[in-house]
């Protein structure tokens, strides 16, 4: 009796299975009608442009724009009394009275390297290095193609990110301020007492850690390109088509970018510096290398100053690492 009983609970088992399993067969063959999902689903492509901007972003978009400001005013306060040197022959840069004597030149092409560095005045975009990206009216607007790149303006790629995300951009906030006020460090120091210039150090490396967080979060939900081959980025679902790109422009795709999904350092680059500790000699030589620490150039100027820099930064400036073999 038992044994009957389990040999019909079996059967059961077993035939609902293959039904279910061919069931599903049946409908995974059935073909769909997509002539009645193409309305529906052009339908949500034009309403997607409705859920945007996201409201609960708006104050993190409005915080970058104030965290923006702040940086680039205290920056370029700061550069007019700590000075700045940048290679003739390449993107480097240092911060302090005398470059240092490290081997790290690669010329403009960079067809050379081991070469001693040639110095000169920087000034603010060697630190806040300017990435425009095209001005769009609304997000998912059509692509812009190769001969409508003129006809769209070209804003800090950081603006353009909080403009989509529902903060409102002035027009004194664009392109031009960069260049003007890094005209300003041209000018003689100013006076300015000790604590004052802490202050302002301490404040510009805040507002510096708010802007670097505000972007990585609206890049979570705002989408931005850039291309893997050169430093254009595009604020927007998909990449223009404007064929801007010269790394590659004498081979197959002639200029056309190469998008992959932007990050923080892509708007926002740090522009990494060396960093010379309590420790270590006044000027850098090429034979301590591998002992001295490196820094963000906002992070290693507000420092020079007295700011107090977040303990993540403690690893790559090498805060309490060992100082060079004196020979």
């Amino acid at each position: 009796m038992a044994f009957s009983l389990g040999r019909r609970a079996g059967s059961y088992i077993c035939s609902e299975l293959c039904g279910t399993a061919l069931n599903q067969r049946r409908y995974s063959s059935s073909r769909m009608d997509w002539k009645q999902l193409r309305p529906m689903i052009l339908k949500r492509i034009r309403g997607r442009s409705k859920e945007y901007p996201i409201k609960r972003m708006i104050p993190v978009a409005e915080e970058v724009v104030r965290a923006r400001e702040i940086v680039i005013e205290g920056v370029s306060r700061l550069l007019r009394v700590v000075p700045l040197q940048s290679c003739k022959f390449c993107p480097e840069i240092h911060i302090g009275a005398k470059g240092h004597e490290m081997k790290t030149c690669h010329g403009f092409k960079r067809m050379v390297k081991d070469r001693q560095h040639k110095w000169g005045p920087g000034n603010l975009n060697d630190i806040l290095v300017p990435v425009q990206a095209f001005h769009l009216k609304n997000m998912f607007q059509d692509e812009i193609k190769h001969d409508q790149r003129f006809d769209f303006t070209r804003v800090p790629a950081v603006l353009e990110l909080c403009h989509q995300a529902g903060a409102d951009i002035p027009d004194e906030y664009r392109t031009e301020q960069l260049s003007t006020t890094a005209n300003d460090n041209l000018q003689q120091p100013a006076a300015i007492l000790p604590d004052e210039l802490r202050y302002i150090g301490q404040k510009t490396l805040d507002a510096w850690e708010i802007l670097r967080l505000g972007v990585t979060k609206l890049l979570l939900v705002y989408p931005s390109k850039v291309c893997e081959h050169c430093s254009e980025v595009h604020v927007g679902p998909s990449g223009h088509r404007a064929r801007m790109c010269g790394v590659f422009k004498f081979e197959g795709w002639k200029g056309m970018h190469k998008w992959k999904k932007a990050g923080v350092d892509d708007l926002v680059p740090q522009k990494i510096v060396w960093h010379r500790r309590p420790h270590d000699p006044p000027v850098l030589v090429d034979g301590g290398r591998d002992y001295y620490g490196h820094a963000p150039a906002v992070i290693e100027l507000c420092a020079q100053v007295g700011a107090i820099v977040p303990p993540k930064y403690n690893c790559m400036m090498k805060t309490h690492g060992l100082a060079p073999p004196v020979h």
